[in-house]
């Protein structure tokens, strides 16, 4: 009975090993796919008979994307938008989220469905009222202002993540600091947030990625390279007779770095928080 519980348990663990090799194969193929294919001649990529390992490697693709495209105007212009995205959501979400968690108002629930019901809406809905609205400020064709626009479909998910994890943190110690004498923003600055900081990183870093990889909202309220984003610039290459496969794969591949680098500096952070919020659930 033991041996067969213990053999039905290993091939259980392989089974379990095949599927997760199988799922990380499927996620990390078209990244080697599209490296493989920055590395590769022009000539060699698009071919009769199929090239899987480049045999004449050549980094051109990346220097002329660099030194030609003005690729990097549109890195920088994808930075400045998802961080001040990202900074106009923690200043304005955690507060928010806060609330939601620890006050009891009138109108909670519905105000807590309506975040919901923006969720809900085609984000291409959104792109005509934005426009007009943006336009009438004067924020159109301007980091901010797509910064402003991505905050409109993402400051909901952003409460809502971050509520869960203001929810575990434990009350009573909150308590006893107002009982110290210290006010309700201090406790939640000083108790609240630290207790919750891995969760709020991992919101973080969600709505960011969101952000970095928008494409709608920033190829319909951007017109001129000062504010277009890399996405957008990877579009734009794409010509009517002309389709650069060694450009958009590198192109591709330098998009993707500061998301591997951010990821690489915070996982820990970020898989703590997102299993605390597990828990709590």
């Amino acid at each position: 009975m033991a041996f067969a519980r213990s053999r039905s348990k290993l091939v259980w663990d392989i089974g379990s090993y095949v599927v997760l090799i199988l799922l990380a194969f499927i996620c990390i193929a078209p990244i080697i796919w599209t490296f493989l294919t920055s590395i590769k001649l022009e000539e060699d990529i698009v071919t009769r008979n199929m090239i899987y390992i480049p045999t004449r490697i050549t980094f051109e693709h990346y220097v002329n994307l660099w030194n030609q495209s003005g690729y990097p105007v549109l890195v920088i212009n994808s930075m400045i938008t998802t961080s001040v995205t990202v900074l106009i959501c923690m200043l304005t979400g955690t507060i928010a989220a806060y609330s939601f968690s620890r006050f009891h108002f009138r109108g909670r629930t519905q105000l807590m469905l309506a975040y919901l019901i923006v969720r809900m809406f085609p984000a291409v809905l959104m792109i005509v009222p934005l426009f007009i609205v943006m336009r009438q400020v004067g924020l159109l064709d301007s980091s901010v202002g797509l910064a402003v626009a991505y905050t409109s479909f993402l400051l909901p998910l952003f409460v809502w993540m971050l509520k869960g994890f203001f929810d575990a943190a434990p009350k009573e110690l909150e308590s006893a600091a107002r009982i110290d004498g210290t006010t309700r923003l201090g406790a939640m600055f000083r108790i609240v947030i630290p207790i919750a900081r891995n969760g709020l990183l991992a919101t973080a870093v969600f709505v960011g990625i969101a952000a970095w990889n928008e494409y709608l909202f920033a190829l319909m309220l951007t017109t001129s390279q000062g504010s277009r984003t890399w996405p957008v610039g990877l579009q734009l290459m794409v010509g009517e007779f002309q389709l650069p496969w060694g450009m958009l794969a590198a192109g591709g591949i330098i998009s993707i770095l500061p998301v591997i680098v951010l990821f690489a500096l915070v996982q820990r952070a970020m898989v703590a928080g997102i299993t605390a919020g597990a828990v709590k659930g």
